[in-house]
């Protein structure tokens, strides 16, 4: 027993150690055959920063199922249209693009970064809108900058928990500037109780990132990236309620960079596989 003990040891320092080297080789299984060199400790560093991310977005688009064109236009009533135009294409992947992808967002001006939140005449929600450079971008964690959990509740967010077959809740609180595009930006209310920038959205609708499940996260990430190259952003979100409802149909996002390299008008459906919710209070039946 002692004997086969110490074989099982010795196979897991084996099987490290081959982990260790895949990861500074950059590619697993492989060596490094361009270079000589031993990765220092920030190259390594971010080449497992890099795995784990790929790990994460796999997991991440196991768990976030993307919603049917069905499910998706349940949202599109006849008040949602109007407000969205109409050019509404669904794109295969859970969300809908507006008017051929452009936007009238205007990109070329020359100002500080700014960010600016605002709620309709109903007191929901509405609108976030800003000016973005690299500055303005937020690495740091939540908790590290007094922006962490918060008990406060928007409109309409009556959670369901331990669902199956998609994401295991109904509710995050939704943004509409994000976090890590305008956390850097004194001044502005990045928290997750500021009732000017958060609304009830659901899990899918807030988390998911991949091209084939484009929740809001995948377009914020299109502007992180071009924000991290040293490109100014115009970026506007914009719920979209339906008559009085407290939980908006979905999310109204524009951007375009000022090199105009990017660009984009998509309108992401409050919407989710497992759950049916009911707009005006927001209370969620399971499917």
């Amino acid at each position: 027993m002692k004997r086969r003990h110490k074989m099982k040891r010795g196979w897991r320092w084996l099987v490290a150690f081959a982990v260790l080297f895949a990861l500074a080789s950059g590619i697993p299984g492989k060596a490094d055959t361009t270079t000589n060199t031993t990765p220092n400790a920030q190259t390594l560093a971010a080449r497992v920063n890099s795995w784990m991310h790929r790990r994460s977005s796999s997991s991440q688009s196991s768990s976030m199922i993307t919603p049917s064109q069905q499910k998706a236009e349940s949202v599109l009533t006849p008040a949602v249209k109007e407000q969205l135009g109409n050019s509404i294409v669904w794109n295969g992947a859970g969300a809908f693009i507006i008017n051929d992808n452009k936007t009238n967002l205007n990109a070329k001006i020359n100002s500080a970064p700014y960010a600016v939140d605002r709620l309709d005449s109903q007191g929901r929600a509405w609108q976030g809108d800003a000016w973005l450079n690299k500055t303005t971008r937020q690495y740091r964690n939540r908790s590290e900058t007094g922006n962490g959990a918060t008990n406060w509740k928007p409109a309409g967010f009556l959670q369901a928990t331990n669902l199956k077959n998609g994401p295991s809740h109904a509710y995050d609180r939704g943004h509409l500037l994000g976090y890590a595009l305008v956390g850097g930006i004194s001044g502005f209310n990045a928290s997750e109780s500021n009732p000017k920038n958060i609304a009830t959205q659901t899990a899918w609708a807030n988390e998911a990132r991949s091209a084939d499940s484009t929740g809001q996260n995948y377009y914020e990430g299109l502007v992180r990236k071009a924000l991290d190259q040293g490109k100014q952003v115009r970026y506007r979100v914009t719920d979209i309620y339906d008559g009085n409802n407290l939980v908006p149909s979905g999310a109204h996002i524009e951007a375009k960079s000022k090199d105009g390299s990017l660009q984009f008008n998509v309108f992401v459906p409050n919407v989710q596989n497992n759950i049916t919710i009911n707009y005006s209070t927001g209370a969620v039946s399971y499917q």
